[in-house]
C-alpha cells in the first residue's frame, strides 16, 4: 500500500504510522518503507531520516535500515534536486528490490512517498512511475486547509489517470483555526474513493488513538 499526500507536511508519515499499527492491530505482519528522504542527519553509519526510522521502529522487525530507505538525502529539498546535487542517480530496480524483500518477509507494505504526487525521482520518472512497478493501491492523504478541495480533487484525478487503484482518502486537520468538515464534505461528494479516516487536529500524537480513527479497509 502506498501513502501519498496533496503536498508535503500534511501528515504522511503520522498516516502511514497509523496504518502500520491498523494492521498489526488485525495481527498481521507489517513491513514499512520510505524509500527516498530529504531533510537527513548524519550519524556514524550514514544518513539517516526520523519519519524512515520511525517506521523500522513500529513494524518492529529487525531490517537493515538501507532496505527501508535506500535513497537518504541531507539537504532538504526535493529528492531528485538533492541527487543531482551530489551527482548521485536515484535508480528504480534498487527500490523495487527493496520493496520485494520487504514482500517475502511480511503481509503487507506500507510505502510512505515524498512530497506529493508530481515529485520527480529522476530526470525520467516521477513518483507514479514507482507506484506502477510496485502494482500496489494508493492512499491519498488530504491536509485540511484552506485549499484542500482543489489539491485533494486534482491530485486523485492524477492518481487514476496515471493508471494507479486509487482505495481511499484520509482528512488530516492540520490547521487548528480552519473549520474544515464543508471541505471534507464536498471531497467526499467528488471522490469515488472512501473516506478511510477522519484525523482532528490534535497538539499530542498517539498512534494507538490515529490507528483507532481509521476504518476497515476493503479488500486490498
Amino acid at each position: 500500500m502506498f501513502i501519498t499526500g496533496t503536498d508535503t507536511e500534511i501528515g504522511k508519515t503520522w498516516c502511514t504510522l497509523a496504518i502500520i499499527q491498523y494492521f498489526k492491530n488485525q495481527n498481521l505482519c507489517v513491513a514499512g518503507m520510505k524509500p527516498i528522504a530529504s531533510g537527513c542527519y548524519p550519524t556514524t553509519n550514514g544518513l539517516r531520516n526520523s519519519d524512515a526510522e520511525q517506521i523500522l521502529a513500529l513494524t518492529g522487525l529487525d531490517l537493515a535500515y538501507d532496505i527501508v530507505n535506500p535513497y537518504p538525502f541531507e539537504l532538504p529539498i526535493a529528492p531528485h534536486i538533492a541527487a543531482q546535487q551530489i551527482n548521485q542517480d536515484i535508480e528504480l530496480n534498487v527500490i523495487i528490490n527493496n520493496y520485494e524483500q520487504l514482500k517475502i518477509q511480511s503481509d503487507i507494505v506500507i510505502v510512505e512517498g515524498f512530497g506529493g504526487w508530481r515529485v520527480p525521482i529522476n530526470a525520467n520518472l516521477s513518483l507514479k512511475d514507482m507506484v506502477l512497478a510496485m502494482k500496489i493501491p494508493v492512499v491519498l492523504v488530504v491536509g485540511i486547509r484552506l485549499g484542500c478541495i482543489n489539491h485533494a480533487l486534482l491530485t486523485a484525478e492524477a492518481i487514476v489517470q496515471d493508471g494507479c487503484h486509487l482505495i481511499g482518502w484520509i482528512a488530516n486537520q492540520i490547521d487548528a483555526n480552519f473549520v474544515g468538515q464543508q471541505a471534507i464534505d464536498t471531497i467526499s461528494e467528488y471522490l469515488s474513493a472512501p473516506l478511510l479516516a477522519q484525523i482532528p487536529y490534535l497538539n499530542n500524537l498517539d498512534i494507538t488513538i490515529l490507528a483507532n480513527k481509521i476504518i476497515k479497509f476493503g479488500k486490498i
